[in-house]
């Protein structure tokens, strides 16, 4: 049983150990996606480091991104940096140019933690005005601070048109809901959930799909949940994978990326360890504990299959 639920992976960003792009392992990177299922990828996002990267990297390394796709899916990138918002749409227009299907804006880069909803609102409009007809979308990015979208105010930014992209972070599925319902008069517009404890009933709820870290160890995992949620001749099989992913989330986050490069590697993926923002596998009861996930996950998708 099929459904048009897309999963997206939130991209990792490969590195050599001198700390430069590795392209080549980008390259088998985006291939894994895309054999696994993926029906968009979301480049230079945090699982990137996109913090740690140069505007010039991220140019490049989208662009490289696009043309490893070469139209096979939709691609979309985070684009809103700078201090100013001047300096916000300049980006997003450089991003742009990329060939991105859209461009991404960090919520929590939009105002300060400490400046109203309304200094928010009206900052994502004046940048919305600044990039002319450009795609974007939002992304409730935990760094540097989590600013979670209302559903009132995500309904009347995608009421514009511009707004085609929502990755939401907000971990509560009545908010999550809420958000659907309050954009769903437009049809070009998707809300992906980035997280997996209630992704099915997200799924049900009528999000777009998923956007998690977790298609970053095990995409296909995710792929045949955005498939089969809601077939009821497999309902034992969903509640093993929604299981298996809400069981091993502390595993999961806890030394990422560097863990999901790890699990990679062990995967046949020629991918380094090496993380710009410091992250690494501490020692050998973690490397343990994400050999124990990697033969539990093994064992599901051999079981699926």
């Amino acid at each position: 049983m099929k459904n048009n639920k897309k999963f997206i992976p939130v991209m990792l960003m490969p590195f050599r150990e001198d700390k430069s792009i590795d392209y080549v392992a980008l390259d088998s990177l985006v291939d894994f996606y895309l054999e696994s299922g993926a029906g968009g990828l979301f480049a230079n996002c945090l699982s990137s480091e996109m913090f740690d990267l140069s505007i010039e990297e991220m140019l490049q390394s989208v662009t490289h991104i696009v043309k490893r796709v070469n139209g096979r899916v939709p691609i979309v990138a985070t684009g809103s940096f700078g201090v100013t918002l001047a300096e916000q749409a300049s980006a997003v227009q450089k991003i742009y140019s990329t060939g991105v299907s859209a461009v991404i804006l960090i919520t929590g880069l939009l105002a300060k933690e400490s400046e109203s909803e309304e200094v928010f609102r009206t900052n994502v409009l004046e940048l919305l005005a600044l990039t002319g007809d450009v795609p974007v979308g939002f992304y409730e990015c935990p760094v540097p601070y989590k600013r979670v979208i209302s559903a009132e105010m995500l309904g009347e930014f995608v009421k514009t048109g511009r707004v085609k992209y929502h990755k939401d972070t907000c971990l509560d599925i009545e908010l999550v809901s809420a958000k659907i319902a309050a954009t769903s008069d437009e049809p070009s517009f998707g809300l992906y959930d980035a997280y997996m404890a209630h992704a099915t009933e997200s799924l049900k709820a009528g999000s777009a799909g998923l956007s998690c870290i977790q298609g970053n160890y095990f995409p296909e995992l995710v792929v045949w949940l955005c498939n089969h949620y809601d077939d009821a001749q497999l309902s034992s099989k969903i509640t093993t994978v929604q299981s298996f992913f809400q069981k091993n989330m502390d595993v999961m986050h806890a030394t990422y990326p560097a863990s999901a490069k790890y699990i990679l590697q062990q995967r046949g993926l020629k991918i380094g360890s090496t993380c710009r923002n410091g992250s690494v596998v501490p020692d050998q009861t973690a490397f343990a504990e994400l050999n124990i996930l990697l033969e539990q996950a093994e064992n599901l998708i051999a079981e699926l299959s």
